[in-house]
């Protein structure tokens, strides 16, 4: 298998054949230590996971909602750093072949150098980039070494985004799109069958190519089924990390759920 954005189109072909959306997890590296967030991401790999998000932590995580930040905030006191999340992934991806995607704020990673996140990133197996914090104005510096290595950048749309940023954003994106499903952080409340969500999500996927992914607020499979049919894939990323914390066992089963509810109709 190819690496990079070849990886995350093959996963999503897949999702496509097998007539669902595919299952986006998210889970910070580090979390509550290194071990400890190794044995819960190899356990939602193995629940069914068509697409990792590994959170490299940061101290000022503004766009999660409390469960991420204290997740984060964990996984700092642990000795989390951008070394050592690619250093996790090279792990994840000796074992298993679903794309990796680092998930971030820019603070840490201009920081730790951008073409030397590149490199260390495609050579650690990771296969995009998605920086929750970085306008498309200001990308470049991190999505031109990132694609140079044959890395995804995955741009953010919102509810709130303009059109004339939107084609900024789908211009700069490669991997998939992530659409934010409302004006909110990570974790807040959400209404899936929301008909204004519904024709967000198909005038994105109108105007770009790539995979759209719908994400914050989905914690159920419920909340999967309805978005299924609206969406390439569909993200879940604080109840896992809630579920994380009742053990790996708890947060595979509920990968396991989630991942039925990605069947559409």
């Amino acid at each position: 298998m190819s690496a990079g954005v070849d990886r995350v189109a093959a996963a999503f072909t897949r999702a496509r054949e097998e007539n669902r959306a595919a299952l986006v997890g998210y889970l910070t590296g580090f979390d509550p230590d290194r071990a400890g967030s190794l044995e819960r991401i190899f356990a939602a790999c193995e629940g069914g996971l068509d697409v990792l998000e590994l959170g490299v932590p940061f101290s000022d995580p503004t766009a999660d909602g409390p469960t991420i930040q204290a997740a984060m905030t964990r996984a700092l006191a642990s000795g989390a750093s951008v070394a050592g999340a690619l250093a996790l992934a090279a792990e994840i991806r000796r074992r298993f072949e679903l794309p990796i995607v680092l998930f971030s704020y820019a603070n840490p990673l201009i920081s730790y150098g951008p073409e030397r996140l590149s490199r260390e990133t495609a050579e650690a197996g990771a296969d995009a980039l998605l920086v929750v914090d970085l306008p498309p104005e200001h990308a470049e510096v991190l999505r031109g070494p990132a694609s140079a290595r044959g890395l995804g950048w995955v741009g953010l749309v919102a509810p709130t985004t303009t059109p004339n940023r939107r084609a900024r954003v789908l211009g700069a994106s490669s991997g998939f799109v992530y659409a934010v499903s409302l004006t909110g952080v990570t974790g807040a409340p959400l209404n899936p069958g929301d008909p204004a969500l519904h024709a967000g999500l198909a005038t994105l996927r109108s105007a770009s190519s790539l995979p759209i992914v719908v994400g914050f607020g989905v914690r159920k499979a419920e909340d999967v089924r309805a978005l299924a049919g609206h969406a390439d894939g569909v993200v879940v990323g604080s109840a896992l990390v809630e579920a994380g914390q009742r053990g790996p066992a708890a947060l595979g089963e509920l990968v396991k759920t989630l991942r039925a509810g990605t069947l559409r109709a």
